[in-house]
C-alpha cells in the first residue's frame, strides 16, 4: 500500500514538473497586431484588369514580384521581377501592403481587410513614378492563395 502511495505521489511530481517546464518555455504573446499578419500567405497570385501578379516569399524573408499581361498564361516567363521586396503592415486591423522598387518606380500591392465597402477588391495594385504621381491604380481578385 505503501509503495502504491509513494508511485502515485512521485508520478504527480514528475507531471506537474514537466507540464511547468512546458508553460515556463512556451513564449508570451505577442499583441495582436502580429498575430493578425500570421495569415500572411506564402504565395499570392491576384489578376488586375491588365495584369497577373505573384507574390512569393523568399527564405530570406524578403518578397519576390512577378508580372505577366492578363491574357497570359502564368507558366510563361514573367514580362516583370522585382527581389527584395517588404511587407508593410498597415495599421492594426490586419491589413498590410508589399511593396517594390524598381528602377523610379514604386509597385504597391495591398491587402484589404478592412475597407468602407463590401464591394472593395482584395487585393488593389499601385504604381508611383519617382515623383510620387500614381500611373497604375487597379483593382485584383485573388487567382490562388
Amino acid at each position: 500500500m505503501i509503495k502504491k502511495i509513494l508511485l502515485g505521489a512521485f508520478c504527480i511530481a514528475q507531471f506537474s514538473l514537466a507540464y511547468a517546464t512546458e508553460i515556463k518555455n512556451e513564449s508570451p504573446k505577442s499583441s495582436t497586431v502580429s498575430a493578425n499578419y500570421q495569415k500572411v500567405p506564402k504565395t499570392v497570385i491576384i489578376k488586375t484588369k491588365k495584369f497577373k501578379i505573384r507574390i512569393d516569399k523568399q527564405p530570406n524573408g524578403k518578397y519576390l514580384y512577378q508580372s505577366w499581361a492578363a491574357n497570359a498564361k502564368i507558366t510563361s516567363k514573367p514580362s516583370m521581377i522585382i527581389p527584395d521586396g517588404e511587407l508593410i503592415p498597415d495599421g492594426t486591423g490586419g491589413n498590410y501592403y508589399y511593396e517594390f522598387v524598381n528602377n523610379a518606380f514604386t509597385y504597391q500591392v495591398w491587402r484589404n481587410y478592412l475597407t468602407n465597402s463590401p464591394k472593395k477588391a482584395p487585393y488593389t495594385l499601385k504604381v508611383d513614378d519617382n515623383t510620387g504621381k500614381t500611373i497604375v491604380n487597379q483593382d485584383g481578385q485573388v487567382v490562388k492563395n
